[in-house]
């Protein structure tokens, strides 16, 4: 390749990063469930069912009546509140937002009170005296484990809180502490591992010497969260990015794959990436065909198109006059840049491509993002 387009091309490609931050984007939704009377229901089950992408969590109000999930993936979701097995209340469509946790109360109807009187309000034994010995001590029995889940309900949302508390003031090592805290409560809550795997991921970067040695537990952090949810693809992503850190690159491909089969609308950000572990271990040929998979899945994701040009620059051939011959598509995929971003990060040197290759910059294209033209035609 002639020395001054490849010197361009390497300058350009150090630009490169990847699409998706390996920290997940996590939401929250909390609130108090009521009985009939608006007193507050402890124990009550409220399950929450991710609709856009396979998912579900449950958790139980403590003895307030209060729920809270701090660590729910971006989605819309539908919520129901059970007692004693009986939905008493839901709502469908809740889309949720970065930044504090929504909040969304529910209440039993009416019409549910004696249901509920029957079931969730047992009357204490000594009022009851057709109750047996055995059924006493069996009632007794529930009665303290349902109590003891409120407990543990209560430390386990604590301890998490914490953990995402010390993350936002980016103290890592009480994230840490306090991730691991909530991982031996409940080792089922995927949430909870991915929450500690962007902990050490994040610890890594503040601490080089001990990065090797972090990432590798976030790795395993993430592995534990994909055993739990094996369907979902940002679990695969942000695992893919630190095995890249860790230059275990066969094994960052395999997982960014992946996370496009998983996901095939996203799939145009994981194949990116792909590309992006590829350029920056030196693999070109390989990350030209990300790049394609990435505009193959996403025709108008400029970025990719930049990218896919400067891959097809090293394949470019330079005459013994010094003629530089681009490969087809190479232009091309800079000029889709430019149509795309014309005032994007890559633009001047989008166009530096173009003219080096020996072709022509269209002009013919509009930023999408200008105001209407105001000016009136001359009569």
């Amino acid at each position: 390749m002639h020395r001054k387009l490849r010197n361009l091309a390497v300058a350009a490609a150090c630009f490169l990063g990847f699409a998706v931050a390996a920290c997940a984007q996590v939401s929250g939704v909390e609130g108090t469930v009521k009985d009939a009377q608006g007193n507050p229901i402890a124990g009550a089950v409220v399950k929450i069912d991710r609709k856009d992408i396979k998912g579900s969590y449950n958790v139980k109000t403590d003895k307030k009546g209060h729920y809270g999930h701090y660590g729910l993936p971006l989605g819309t979701y539908k919520i129901s509140v059970f007692v004693d097995d009986k939905q008493i209340d839901q709502v469908d469509n809740v889309r949720t937002r970065l930044g504090d946790p929504q909040n969304i109360g529910f209440q039993a109807r009416p019409q549910q009170a004696a249901q509920q009187a029957a079931g969730a309000q047992q009357p204490p034994p000594e009022v009851n005296r057709s109750m047996t010995k055995e059924q006493k001590a069996e009632y007794e029995k529930a009665n303290k484990a349902r109590e003891e889940q409120i407990a543990k309900n209560k430390a386990l949302n604590e301890a998490f809180t914490a953990g995402k508390t010390a993350m936002e003031a980016k103290d890592y090592d009480t994230a840490i502490t306090q991730f691991q805290k909530a991982s031996e409560m409940d080792a089922t809550q995927t949430v909870i591992w991915s929450n500690l795997a962007d902990a050490y991921i994040s610890a890594s970067k503040a601490k080089p010497t001990e990065a090797n040695d972090l990432r590798q537990k976030g790795i395993d952090a993430y592995k534990k969260a994909i055993e739990i949810k094996p369907d979902d693809a940002t679990f695969y992503n942000n695992m893919a990015l630190a095995l890249a850190l860790q230059k275990q690159i066969p094994e960052a491909q395999g997982a960014l794959e992946k996370a496009a089969t998983l996901d095939p609308p996203g799939a145009g950000r994981y194949y990116y990436n792909l590309g992006a572990v590829l350029v920056n271990t030196g693999q070109n040929d390989a990350a030209g065909q990300a790049f394609k998979k990435a505009i193959d899945a996403d025709p108008n994701y400029a970025d990719a198109q930049y990218q896919y040009g400067i891959t097809l620059t090293a394949q470019a051939k330079t005459e013994a006059n010094g003629k530089i011959t681009p490969v087809p598509g190479t232009i091309e995929a800079f000029q889709k840049y430019l149509d795309l971003k014309p005032d994007g990060p890559f633009a001047d040197s989008a166009k530096q491509m173009i003219g080096m290759l020996g072709g022509t910059v269209s002009t013919s294209f509009k930023n999408p993002n200008a105001p209407p033209s105001t000016t009136k035609k001359k009569k």
